[in-house]
Parts: C-alpha cells; sequence; structure tokens
C-alpha cells in the first residue's frame, strides 16, 4: 500500500486544511528525500513524479474540477519540481558561502555587480554517448550552478539562510509553476521557468 492509498483509507476527512497536513506530514518528504542526488531529469520521469502530488491534491475537497497547477495555486502549494530546483538554488548558496563541502567539478568567479558570483561547472565531453551528456546536463553538478546563474545578483548576495530563503521565496512566487503532462499542451512548463537576467 502507498503511502497516498493509507493516508486517504485511514483519514475521512477531505477538508484542504487536514489534507494538506498530512501530506506535508507523511507525504511529501518521501519524494523529496535526498532529491539533489537523484533528481529526475527526463519529462517523463519528471511528469511521472509530479503524479504523486497532482493525484493527491485532485482528492482534496473543491479541487477535483481544478486543473493541477490551479491547485497549486488555491492550496498554496509548490510543484515538486519548482521545489527541487529551489532545493538546488540552497544548495548552490552553501557552496558558495562554504557551508558545505565542496562539490568536485562546481567553483564560483566574480560576475561584477551586474550579475554577481557566478558558479561554473565541469566542462561536458561532446564525444559522450548523447544519453550520457543528457544525464550530466540534468544532474546536479550542472543544473545547479545554472539555476544559480539566472538567479539576481542581488538574491545571491544574502549572507545568512533564512534571508535567502525568505527573498528568494519571493522570487519564485512571481515564476509560473504550471507543471504539465507528458503530451499535454503544458509539456514545456516542465523545464525550467526561471528568465536569465538582462
Amino acid at each position: 500500500m502507498t503511502a497516498a492509498s493509507w493516508v486517504l483509507s485511514a483519514f475521512r476527512s477531505r477538508s484542504p486544511d487536514v489534507m494538506i497536513l498530512l501530506y506535508k506530514t507523511l507525504m511529501r518528504r518521501l519524494p523529496e528525500y535526498c532529491c539533489l542526488v537523484w533528481s529526475p531529469v527526463s519529462k517523463e520521469d519528471i511528469a511521472q513524479l509530479e503524479q504523486v502530488q497532482r493525484s493527491f491534491t485532485q482528492r482534496i475537497a473543491g479541487c477535483g474540477e481544478m486543473k493541477y497547477w490551479e491547485r497549486l495555486h488555491h492550496l498554496k502549494l509548490q510543484s515538486l519540481l519548482h521545489r527541487r530546483e529551489r532545493y538546488m538554488i540552497i544548495h548552490i548558496w552553501r557552496l558558495h558561502w562554504k557551508f558545505s563541502p565542496d562539490v568536485p567539478g562546481i567553483g564560483f568567479r566574480d560576475g561584477g555587480s551586474r550579475l554577481g558570483p557566478r558558479a561554473e561547472w565541469p566542462s561536458l565531453n561532446h564525444r559522450a554517448q548523447r544519453s550520457k551528456a543528457f544525464l550530466l546536463e540534468g544532474s546536479f553538478s550542472v543544473r545547479g550552478p545554472t539555476l544559480w546563474n539566472m538567479l539576481p545578483a542581488c538574491i545571491k548576495q544574502y549572507p545568512t539562510l533564512e534571508s535567502l530563503k525568505a527573498t528568494l521565496g519571493q522570487h519564485l512566487a512571481g515564476i509560473p509553476d504550471r507543471p504539465g503532462k507528458v503530451g499535454s499542451e503544458d509539456e514545456d512548463q516542465v523545464r525550467c521557468r526561471m528568465k536569465r537576467p538582462h
């Protein structure tokens, strides 16, 4: 029996307050455990993992007829993809400020006042098989620095985790969070939705 099946069978209430509390307490931590290591790369795997939250939120009272991204907004949730990207950014911040051990291949350089500190990642071997290159591009060593470099310089400069989380949360709240199913009209939203700074 899955965690979702157990929760739905053990608790009768489908009210938003009860369901969200159960989801955050008993379920969401499972697909997010060590997600920096195994975060999915392909659109199919991303969509399949997102289905955990998509299916559960559809059972919440008053949400059954809403589209998934509408439910997220209504319930004040983020997609699992959005949350994994946030974890990656926070860990790159830890690396930059030396709060975590160095990750081989990831370095930093000064990008000036406009771009702030820039993260660098291992160079890709263009002779490698396409499948291996695809996996490397989706790994934390490449994906994390890419997301970090898309942030405004002012966010990167915060020296405390609390101030970073508060400002990063406000920044991410302004970015559309509409993950779609593979093959749907929203499929392109499975990719990163952050705009590069001008």
